[in-house]
């Protein structure tokens, strides 16, 4: 495919994808898209009493605003990730901005410390799902991004309404990855290998604008108020009450220039604390630093963490005959 120079894009009078668009940083991409008059798929396994407000509130079609439409979707079924873009199509002929933004911040069920089986709190199976095994963690943090980004290409390129996706008809994809993906965090090892894939992935795709119109990027947030922290004690414990919290709004507005700015070009990720962003290098980065991305009681995971370790078995699937290949 020639590559062509770029038409510039605005959110105004175009639709999206936003995925885990019930909570937090995707709530307030989605509230920001609606406000630019863009309607907003909101697809997620369901919507907090603030987010169910914004979806009724844009329900209908108003002057300025953009429309909402909740899709249900569990991001780990890919018929359902399949079945949003269909929903796209039926409620908005389409769509030109998708944000595959659903994660979750290794919770105790899906978790390297908490292994599966071995452990009362784990949700994964240590059997498997038809012979092959997995990480919730990472199925919702690295499958379903690459999985939707797979998807949003394919209609872009053969689309059911309108024109395919060029430089004169260009098209967006916004990740979130973290400064975990700049990092490393001994207490949640498959949440920081699973931003540094997603980062890799966005920078993969840099040569993917020039050809075809479709521009993918990314935010990689600090530490950031939303329910991924606030709904569970365990990760809250490690915040002091001197650490400084960025918001899920200040990431939106990034997201915005990942989709709008020109100076935020493919394959560019823009980190975002308490009141800065800057873009990430992806070579010789001085790495995260400043308000709004570090916590002060990270010490008390270490101690969690040491805790399971020292617990007698720990590891071993309960209730199964052990097998050279596992012990």
């Amino acid at each position: 495919m020639a590559a062509t120079s770029p038409t510039a894009f605005s959110v105004s009078g175009k639709s999206a994808i936003v995925t885990g668009a019930g909570s937090g940083i995707n709530l307030a991409f989605a509230s920001l898209l609606l406000f630019k008059n863009c309607n907003v798929l909101f697809a997620d396994i369901s919507l907090r009493p603030e987010a169910q407000k914004v979806v009724d509130a844009h329900a209908s079609e108003s002057d300025g605003k953009g429309r909402a439409v909740f899709q249900k979707t569990n991001v780990v079924d890919w018929d359902q990730l399949t079945a949003m873009f269909e929903a796209a199509d039926r409620e908005f002929g389409g769509v030109d901005i998708v944000c595959p933004g659903a994660g979750v911040f290794e919770p105790h069920w899906s978790n390297f410390w908490q292994p599966p089986g071995a452990s009362p709190s784990a949700q994964d199976s240590p059997h498997g799902t038809d012979g092959v095994g997995h990480f919730a963690t990472l199925d919702i943090n690295i499958t379903h991004p690459i999985r939707t980004t797979q998807l949003a290409i394919a209609a872009w390129l053969n689309p059911t309404h309108g024109a395919k996706a060029s430089p004169t008809n260009p098209k967006r994809i916004v990740h979130i990855s973290s400064i975990a993906g700049q990092t490393a965090a001994f207490t949640v090892p498959l949440y920081v290998a699973s931003k540094w894939a997603i980062s890799g992935f966005i920078r993969s795709l840099k040569s993917l604008e020039p050809a075809t119109g479709i521009r993918v990027n990314g935010v990689a947030p600090g530490l950031i108020k939303t329910p991924l922290w606030t709904d569970h004690p365990e990760k809250l414990a490690f915040v002091g009450e001197d650490d400084t919290w960025a918001t899920a709004e200040e990431v939106a507005d990034a997201m915005l220039r990942c989709v709008e700015d020109d100076g935020v070009g493919a394959g560019q990720l823009l980190e975002v604390g308490h009141g800065q962003t800057r873009k990430v290098m992806m070579f010789n980065d001085p790495g995260p630093s400043g308000s709004g991305h570090e916590v002060s009681r990270m010490g008390k995971g270490y101690e969690e963490v040491y805790g399971w370790l020292s617990e007698e078995g720990w590891g071993k699937v309960r209730g199964r005959k052990a097998s050279w290949g596992n012990y």
